[in-house]
């Protein structure tokens, strides 16, 4: 490997191990050490990548938005139809979050509600560029009536990444499961009615 791809495969290892910690324990009790040491790295090797706490965990944060739009958003926008898109959002968001890293910020949501802080606002953007996305798909689902009018669509939106993310959340370890339920949980949200939507295999 040349000195760039060591560097890089280094700051992949740490940016991992410090969005498991993060999930686990949350900002406030996130310790530099044992996230080098969870990598297979000194903390000598963490500080020559990242300042500080909050400048790793906002590379986290960019981070795993960068490895949801690869794995879960690429897909969402090869569907041409928003239907289509919003459910395979709902599956790909079940997937993605199997992993540790996806529970990043979800924690870090609730450690910062109310508080201006660079983690706390750098959460808040993702979660709206989510929430935004979201939006769009259902105003065009409606407007090519494929999905019912109700509430407002930024409403909708809010209830449809709220109520997939307790799903998610609830049926964490539920292989079997996620995939169906996310779906299902998140046509319900839209108005589509029962769905008979198979977990993909």
């Amino acid at each position: 490997m040349t000195q760039a791809d060591r560097r890089l495969r280094t700051r992949t290892m740490l940016l991992e191990s410090a969005a498991r910690n993060l999930s686990r324990y949350g900002y406030g009790n996130l310790v530099l050490e044992q996230v080098a040491k969870d990598a297979g790295y000194t903390r000598g090797a963490l500080y020559h990548q990242f300042k500080d706490k909050q400048d790793l965990t906002l590379a986290v944060l960019a981070w795993v938005m960068e490895t949801w739009d690869h794995e879960v958003g690429r897909l969402v926008e090869q569907e041409p139809d928003p239907v289509a898109a919003l459910l395979t959002l709902a599956r790909g968001h079940a997937v993605f979050c199997r992993r540790d890293i996806a529970r990043v910020a979800v924690a870090l949501r609730l450690e910062f509600s109310g508080r201006d802080h660079p983690v706390g606002r750098s959460v808040e953007e993702g979660y709206e560029t989510l929430i935004t996305l979201c939006r769009r798909l259902i105003e065009a689902g409606r407007k090519a009536a494929t999905i019912p009018a109700g509430p407002p669509a930024g409403t909708v939106a809010l209830a449809f990444v709220g109520a997939l993310e307790g799903t998610v959340i609830a049926l964490a370890g539920q292989v079997r499961h996620d995939e169906l339920l996310a779906v299902r949980t998140a046509a319900g949200v839209l108005g589509l009615g029962p769905l008979a939507v198979a977990p993909r295999h």
